[in-house]
């Protein structure tokens, strides 16, 4: 029997117009002018141009203008149509059903039908970094008819209705990809999609292009008719394009440059948080050196650290404290009482002593090596908190490298104490939150999982429990446990919030975003005043 909620919701947003918008800022009260190319720069360069292999957050961003997902949702997460058009699942969770939209075609011509749709379902829960855990429980994509798909599952996932956007479950053209190996596809660098954007376009270590797709399927859009993406990795050189009048609008300017164009009144600045992503700013300790075993030395590092001075001052006041790993916009699920650490040195010093650490003149306590994601604010970041853990006696040593090493030092080599990392809490707690803490981990090493070594039965066990759930009070009842947990064991600080999609932007672009995607939107309510 299908769910009453769920067949009511279907039902309502079958009647939603295809060319409703979602878009996060107020509507402007000008008509939307049609053409003109809008520029954009970011300082790193995707690897891919399709997500679904790599959802890291640059491929993320151009994936969505040009491939699509069933779904697209508002800031509050309510869903969307998109490819999909309705969809409703049953009581016992174990079955989702997902009308598609007629008439669409990808780039190339074809047709979209659910075959596409059983692919990528399929295919991301095979090679996903995150489909693996997302999809976990998806036993069949079932495929009634051209423009019915149906999602069955061998356990429920609660989650699942979240994960279903452009730029995380982006629907690919399963004739395009055929029996080939998508990890090595052409498609990842000449991308076909029905997006509102077709691929241009890439010069490697200089530009994408974007053109137009004439033939959306939501008439009447995108108003650009042409987007280019341009990467300069020095952010100063960001900030002073974007204030020249060489683009249109910026990712990743430098922090300490905002002051300075938010006085520019040519320009606006945009600091939404992206609460799908939910990016934060972690410490992580590395369980497996005797000394940060015990929680008592863990404590104490956390008392001498103070993150209101990396919000404040590395951030210049764009970031905010975390006092969870679970995000706070999902209250039902959110309990900070157990992450009570504020900066205390003498707090610090005590527990240190108690641990058996005790001062040995100029030498300290002892030494560790800090690592950190490449990045300006991660390293300033790294370089407070060697400062602030000398105040103690605690001597840290930073280590340095490209994304590479620091991904080979922390999951591989473990050739770390403590790391400055930066962790996607994402729109669910089994799928974001999880894996910092997930035991098979340790004997299972992939890339931004469990790099404290953190082994608790308790937790595991929890976190089996919440993935099958449907009855959300329970659910935060379990998450809250661990939250519970996790802050008194302690194997990882959170920090900061990572202001990851603050743009700037020039006044005469309107709607740059249309979901709470943010950066991962479409573009295809974006339009310039000409």
């Amino acid at each position: 029997m299908q769910s009453k909620t769920m067949r009511r919701l279907a039902m309502m947003l079958a009647w939603i117009p295809a060319a409703a918008s979602v878009a996060v800022h107020a509507q402007n009260a000008q008509q939307p002018q049609p053409g003109g190319t809008l520029t954009f720069l970011m300082a790193q360069e995707p690897t891919a141009l399709v997500s679904l292999v790599n959802p890291k957050v640059e491929n993320r961003n151009i994936s969505a203008k040009i491939t699509e997902g069933l779904l697209r949702y508002d800031l509050q997460f309510k869903p969307q149509p998109l490819l999909a058009t309705e969809w409703n699942i049953t009581d016992d969770g174990l079955r989702y059903t997902f009308k598609l939209r007629t008439g669409v075609k990808f780039h190339n011509g074809t047709d979209f039908t659910s075959a596409d749709v059983k692919y990528s379902i399929l295919k991301q829960r095979e090679i996903g970094p995150r489909g693996r855990i997302t999809f976990a429980n998806v036993q069949d994509v079932e495929t009634p008819d051209p423009h019915t798909a149906i999602i069955v599952l061998s356990k429920p996932a609660p989650y699942l209705l979240k994960a279903l956007s452009s730029a995380e479950t982006p629907i690919v053209s399963q004739q395009r990809y055929g029996a080939a190996d998508p990890l090595v596809h052409d498609n990842n660098n000449h991308p076909i999609g029905t997006g509102p954007f077709r691929f241009k376009e890439w010069s490697k270590g200089s530009y994408v292009v974007l053109e137009k797709n004439p033939d959306y399927w939501r008439k009447g859009h995108p108003y650009l008719d042409r987007v280019i993406y341009r990467f300069i990795k020095n952010t100063a050189s960001i900030s002073a394009a974007i204030e020249t009048g060489e683009a249109n609008a910026a990712l990743n300017v430098a922090v300490s440059d905002l002051d300075r164009l938010s006085g520019n009144p040519k320009l606006a600045i945009d600091d939404t948080y992206d609460e799908f992503l939910s990016n934060v700013l972690f410490l992580e300790f590395n369980l497996d050196n005797p000394i940060l075993a015990n929680p008592k030395v863990r404590h104490a590092l956390a008392h001498a650290i103070d993150r209101n001075f990396i919000a404040n001052t590395v951030y210049y006041k764009r970031a905010r404290v975390v006092n969870s790993p679970i995000p706070s916009i999902l209250a039902q699920y959110y309990d900070d009482s157990a992450f009570n650490y504020p900066v205390d040195l003498v707090r610090a010093n005590t527990l240190l002593d108690e641990a058996g650490y005790a001062r040995k003149g100029s030498d300290g306590r002892f030494s560790l090596r800090l690592a950190f994601m490449p990045s300006a604010d991660f390293k300033r970041t790294s370089e407070y908190i060697r400062a602030a853990l000398n105040r103690v006696g605690v001597k840290v040593d930073i280590v340095d490298g490209d994304l590479p090493t620091f991904i080979n030092r922390l999951y591989k080599e473990r050739s770390f104490d403590l790391s400055v990392n930066g962790l996607g809490r994402l729109f669910d707690p089994t799928v974001g939150v999880q894996r910092f803490y997930w035991s098979d981990g340790i004997k299972n090493p992939l890339p931004f999982v469990n790099a404290a070594h953190y082994n608790n039965p308790r937790v595991d066990d929890l976190f089996r429990a919440a993935a099958v759930e449907t009855d959300d009070t329970r659910r935060a009842a379990t998450f809250k446990e661990i939250q519970g947990i996790v802050g008194k064991d302690l194997p990882t600080l959170p920090l900061v919030t990572v202001p990851s999609t603050l743009q700037v932007y020039q006044k005469r672009v309107h709607n740059l975003n249309n979901s709470v995607d943010l950066t991962a939107g479409d573009f295809s309510d974006t339009w310039l005043e000409h």
